[in-house]
């Protein structure tokens, strides 16, 4: 590892960046670096407009990707190097915003009547039943369900902050049932093994599946 990648990577923990925008970031400023086959550190603020335009009529990325990449510079720029250059985006053509699809209390029940599978119904079930991220289910502990209470407790969930949401009785039946046929002692839904949580990603494809088997036209996919 560079001197200079190391520096980032520290500053990027110092601004508590979780570790999946940390590897975002560092790729993107790999890419920049060997776009021009020199370190950063070389560059200056007429090879990062440069490199904006490449990615808008070369590459043609999303809103999303160019944006990443701009901030991702910006980081390294005015926090790790200390240059006090204006890092702004050129202006870009934004996607339409769409109003996000949303099922009916009977397509839902149509969806979830679709998945065989106790374990996957139980996770899909409890982002829909507490409104919650699929990561933030499937980075639930056993013993974040307090039925005394009547709430799951998140540990660090949205924006880094732990809170509680409420457990519906019609959703603490559920979990009962899927604990009596699972019996998980850590993680509330293990993978292949106990230690580890199941990936999104295997969410993804059950939800796909269970879309095409329910007969929904509509697009459903978990919010990650």
């Amino acid at each position: 590892m560079t001197p200079l990648r190391q520096r980032y990577l520290e500053d990027m923990q110092v601004r508590n960046l979780s570790p999946k925008p940390q590897r975002l970031y560092v790729e993107c400023v790999s890419l920049y670096a060997r776009h021009f086959r020199k370190s950063p550190e070389r560059l200056g603020p007429e090879d990062i407009r440069a490199y904006q335009l490449y990615l808008v009529h070369d590459k043609q990325v999303s809103w999303s990707r160019f944006n990443q990449r701009v901030c991702a510079l910006r980081l390294l720029y005015r926090g790790t190097l200390g240059q006090d250059w204006a890092i702004t985006p050129i202006p870009f053509p934004r996607k339409a915003t769409t109003l996000p699809v949303v099922l009916s209390p009977s397509e839902v029940a149509q969806f979830l009547g679709a998945l065989t599978n106790l374990k996957y119904r139980t996770v899909l079930m409890t982002a829909y039943a507490a409104g919650l991220r699929v990561s933030e289910v499937l980075h639930l502990r056993v013993s974040d369900l307090d039925s005394q209470r009547m709430v799951i407790r998140m540990r660090q969930g949205k924006d880094h902050q732990d809170r509680s949401v409420m457990l519906s009785p019609k959703l603490l039946t559920l979990l009962r049932e899927y604990w009596k046929a699972v019996r998980p002692t850590d993680w509330l839904v293990p993978g292949r093994t106990p230690d580890r949580p199941i990936g999104a990603h295997t969410l993804q494809d059950v939800c796909l599946r269970a879309r095409r088997d329910s007969g929904l036209g509509k697009k459903v996919t978990p919010h990650p």
